[in-house]
């Protein structure tokens, strides 16, 4: 059995920015263990696997360690290829997943990804999260992460946290955020409880991060990056239930 892979390179005009996802467009669904087995194999922070169902697409997405219900870098690379190598003549992608129907569509040179809303919930930061970045934040939130504010943009750019301590923590991951100077708001994404140090850009963190500023900043559509090692600006904007989150993509391989 041969499979179509594709490297696409998610929230980047060019190669080797943004971050990178491979895409394996599937006839009908393979064993969940080979899934996996290929995501390890391709040691990237996510695989994403679809298939064709009528009209729409059911997409899976598998991190080296496990499988998990929301992925928006891989979701806006499955797009890309969709829209630009696969030549689909649709205006909107509908994909079914484990968080329920996302839809993405053309905005330009950019792809539009309109995700539901995660509700976030105030709660005392866990003693892990104190422990691991070593500093007080203002805020902390409960949601699919942890969404951790602090008062200090520099802090969030260059802080190294323990991530021993952060796998134990009951969540996916965890998300640092503060407001910045040049954007709205800086972020970043550490899960190393699924093989994820850190990730370089993470879409569905914005269905966390969109809520929280649209109260803080009182405004609907937000310019954010992702300050990671391969850092990424990101366009996003609140959609009533839903959050839109938009950002270029590029192709870095494909093979077989």
């Amino acid at each position: 059995m041969k499979l179509k892979i594709y490297q696409i390179d998610a929230f980047a005009k060019n190669v080797f920015e943004g971050n990178p996802a491979a895409v394996i467009p599937l006839e009908q669904w393979i064993d969940d263990a080979l899934m996996q087995k290929i995501a390890e194999e391709n040691n990237l922070s996510e695989t994403a696997f679809f298939v064709k169902n009528q009209d729409n697409y059911h997409i899976r997405w598998f991190t080296p360690g496990g499988e998990v219900a929301m992925c928006g870098h891989a979701t806006l690379a499955s797009a890309y290829v969709l829209f630009e190598i696969l030549e689909i003549e649709q205006k909107e992608i509908l994909f079914d997943s484990k968080s329920g129907w996302l839809r993405v569509r053309r905005d330009g040179k950019k792809f539009a990804m309109n995700f539901p809303v995660q509700k976030i919930t105030p709660c005392k930061p866990p003693q892990k999260i104190l422990e691991a970045f070593e500093q007080l934040p203002i805020a902390c939130y409960r949601s699919m992460d942890y969404l951790v504010v602090f008062d200090d943009e520099l802090h969030v750019k260059k802080s190294i946290p323990n991530l021993e301590a952060l796998k134990t923590l009951d969540a996916r991951g965890v998300i640092i955020t503060s407001l910045s100077k040049e954007y709205d708001f800086v972020t970043r994404f550490f899960a190393p409880k699924y093989g994820i140090d850190e990730d370089f850009v993470t879409g569905s963190a914005f269905t966390q991060l969109v809520p929280y500023y649209v109260n803080i900043l009182k405004k609907q559509a937000f310019h954010a990056k992702q300050v990671s090692p391969r850092s990424a600006e990101v366009f996003c904007k609140i959609d009533g239930d839903s959050v839109d989150i938009s950002g270029y993509g590029v192709q870095y391989l494909q093979g077989e």
